[in-house]
């Protein structure tokens, strides 16, 4: 008897990992980029920034899915007020709704997403030391691309993503806001499962 409950367990399971499998429910994406500021950093003259982030997707709908992720961006300039170089590092957290719509039976899909991100700002000079961090506070973002799966279960998502995050510095006992918007744009590659 204990030889069939385990076949039909066995059983059981594999029906069940076929079905999962066959839904693709799950994603992993790692996306690198770069990274374009469209607002002014007050005395401070950033260069081209890059990044990466990696994200993962659960598909709540046929077409839409929530991620949550985790990412790094930086940016490299001279603050022309104490004429020193600095390296300017966006890292945190990433989470909203994604949705992915295929064109026709092409191996295209049109993707959007919109979400929050939960990012600090830090500051650091040459010799790589942190000079100021702003704290973890809220921002948004919102993207536009499409997927091209390639093989079976991967996929290539060029992106153009749009960020906001503004945050409270204290440079030389001066409380300075800071906005960060920029746009970036990454590759990314993506693994349903």
């Amino acid at each position: 008897m204990k030889k069939y409950n385990c076949l039909l367990v066995l059983a059981i399971l594999v029906f069940s990992f076929n079905n999962m499998k066959a839904q693709e429910k799950w994603s992993v994406e790692f996306r690198p980029g770069l990274s374009f500021l469209t607002n002014d950093l007050g005395n401070t003259d950033a260069k081209v920034g890059f990044g990466f982030e990696l994200t993962g997707a659960y598909k709540i709908m046929p077409h839409l899915s929530v991620y949550a992720g985790w990412g790094l961006n930086q940016f490299k300039g001279e603050d022309s007020y104490f004429n020193e170089d600095f390296t300017l590092k966006e890292t945190g957290f990433t989470f909203g709704f994604q949705i992915i719509r295929s064109i026709g039976t092409s191996a295209f899909s049109y993707v959007g997403s919109a979400g929050a991100i939960y990012n600090h700002i830090l500051l650091e000079n040459n010799a790589g030391d942190i000079s100021e961090d702003t704290g973890y506070g809220f921002g948004w973002q919102v993207a536009a691309g499409v997927d091209y799966e390639f093989a079976s279960n991967l996929s290539l998502r060029p992106m153009l993503r749009y960020r906001s995050l503004s945050r409270d510095v204290e440079i030389e006992n001066v409380a300075t806001g800071l906005k960060l918007n920029y746009i970036s744009f990454g590759i990314g590659l993506a693994w349903d499962f």
